[in-house]
């Protein structure tokens, strides 16, 4: 019996302490759980409050960037309604003035028609009179209207035939004396270099404008309008201090006229933006062909060269805005073909070629800005293409000698070249450095040892040195011509060529008594 007590007493201190085990487990277990749950809660606390700060860091941000960009507008707002105010006022200030216009053309107007009225009253008036004037003479002579001046037309026509037959003898004595006069003028042109216009050589046109604040208007918002026209036209547009100008600049002369044209009708038409800019400059290069072409016409016309190609007289045309030292290029080929079919009618030359080849022989320097090599080689090449006579094609090759001349009308074209260009007043030259170039002539003649006097002849185209016949031989007068030919070339510019005459002479004096 004890034996089952201490049994059942040691099951129930068993189960009893598992009890207490399992209680403790459950207990150790919980507080566990518990401590695990505020961390975890602790933590989500922590990432709330980060959360929320950055939450209201990026709010802040967006608010700061917020009121940035409506400052910005309110700014861009300010500036667009500035503009707008200043548009409004340009405005109402072109309005204003075309009112006062509409007034003064209504005022013209009125004044107009008060005149009209009056006009008109005066000439009833005087349909009035004449025909009291009429009937008055109808009654007085015994002759209606048409009688009288069937004896009118008699006898103003028996007198009109006596008039004309004077008449045309008279006009035949001046046409023949007025031929005469022609031909002597024409030989004089070409034996005394007689001047003729000419232009100044510029890269550049100005264009007036009516107003400086036509400036801005051409510059446009950021300079949009100009830089527009620059690349449209191949120009620079210069817009400087100068008062109520613009200047237009550019190597190649048709360009700049296209340029120029274009710009004077921009500015009066007064709409200045990209797209009317090239419709205007379209409209300018058409005008400037329709002038080349009319110019080449006219120059093939002027000197007597028909049957040209159309293409030779674009190009010859085109000279009529290429300037060469001064002197106009146009002009000078027409002039050289005049000289040259001049001095080949009295030397009994082909006067046909000489003209053509006077004409043609500046040819080059329509097309010499766009293609490589001289002018004279380019138009000779251009001629050649086009059908040219050959003769006509080695005058122009020729003039300045990089080809042999082989006819007589080539050495008649380069002399005519050389007169037209190189005659006084051909080429841009002022009287203070025309007496300028006199003079120094005339010192470098005078700064060789033994010359008693010097002159410079023919508008500086000759210097005449006398010399002292005792100081010097005839060797040395020789000698003298050369060294002040050499003098003369190294330190003076000038066109064409300088003939240096040296005269020594010896007189003999005795007196009878």
């Amino acid at each position: 019996m004890r034996d089952i007590a201490q049994v059942v007493t040691s099951i129930i201190v068993a189960v009893v302490a598992l009890g207490a085990g399992a209680a403790i487990g459950y207990y150790l277990q919980h507080s566990q759980a518990t401590a695990r749950a505020k961390e975890r809660e602790a933590e989500v606390a922590r990432q709330l409050a980060q959360a929320e700060a950055q939450a209201r860091e990026a709010a802040l941000k967006a608010k700061d960037e917020v009121l940035k960009m409506r400052d910005a507008a309110e700014a861009e707002t300010a500036r667009r309604r500035a503009e707008l105010n200043r548009e409004d006022e340009r405005v109402q200030k072109r309005r204003e003035d075309l009112d006062r216009r509409i007034e003064k053309l209504d005022q013209r107007e009125q004044t107009l028609s008060k005149r009209q009225s009056q006009l008109d009253k005066r000439a009833n008036d005087l349909e009035k009179m004449h025909a009291e004037r009429v009937a008055e003479l109808e009654r007085v002579s015994g002759m209606t209207r048409e009688e009288a001046k069937a004896v009118l037309v008699a006898a103003v026509e028996t007198e009109a035939r006596g008039d004309m037959a004077r008449t045309i003898r008279q006009i035949e004595d001046e046409a023949r004396a007025e031929g005469e006069k022609r031909a002597r003028e024409l030989i004089a042109l070409a034996i005394q270099r007689v001047a003729s216009d000419h232009v100044s050589e510029i890269a550049v046109s100005v264009v007036p404008l009516p107003a400086d604040e036509m400036k801005g208007r051409i510059i446009g918002r950021n300079g949009r309008n100009i830089r527009a026209f620059e690349q449209a036209a191949g120009v620079d547009v210069i817009v400087d201090d100068t008062p109520e100008a613009v200047t237009i600049s550019s190597f190649d002369p048709v360009r700049r006229e296209v340029a120029r044209r274009a710009l004077s009708k921009l500015i009066l038409d007064g709409r200045i933006h990209p797209a009317h800019i090239e419709k205007l400059l379209e409209e300018a290069r058409r005008d400037v062909d329709q002038v080349i072409k009319e110019a080449g016409e006219q120059a093939a016309f002027e000197a007597g060269v028909p049957g040209l190609h159309p293409e030779i007289q674009r190009l010859l045309g085109r000279l009529k805005f290429r300037t060469s030292y001064g002197q106009n290029q146009h002009a000078h080929s027409i002039e050289t073909a005049l000289l040259a079919g001049v001095i080949a009618a009295e030397m009994g030359a082909d006067v046909a070629m000489a003209k053509a080849g006077g004409l043609l022989h500046d040819l080059g320097k329509a097309i010499d800005h766009d293609v490589e090599g001289t002018h004279a080689m380019l138009g000779a090449e251009f001629a050649r293409r086009y059908g040219v006579n050959p003769k006509v094609v080695n005058a122009i090759a020729s003039h300045h000698h990089e080809v042999e001349q082989e006819s007589v009308e080539a050495v008649i074209v380069e002399a005519a070249d050389a007169i037209s260009g190189a005659r006084p007043g051909a080429r841009r030259e002022s009287l203070e450095q025309y007496i300028k170039r006199i003079k120094t002539l005339e010192d470098i003649a005078q700064s060789f040892e033994g010359v008693a006097q010097s002159y410079a002849l023919q508008a500086g185209r000759e210097i005449r040195i006398i010399v002292k016949p005792d100081n010097l031989d005839d060797l040395a007068t020789m000698q003298l011509s050369k060294n002040v030919a050499k003098k003369i070339e190294e330190t003076m510019q000038y066109p064409g060529q300088i003939k240096v005459t040296v005269i020594r002479e010896t007189r003999a004096v005795d007196y009878a008594k």
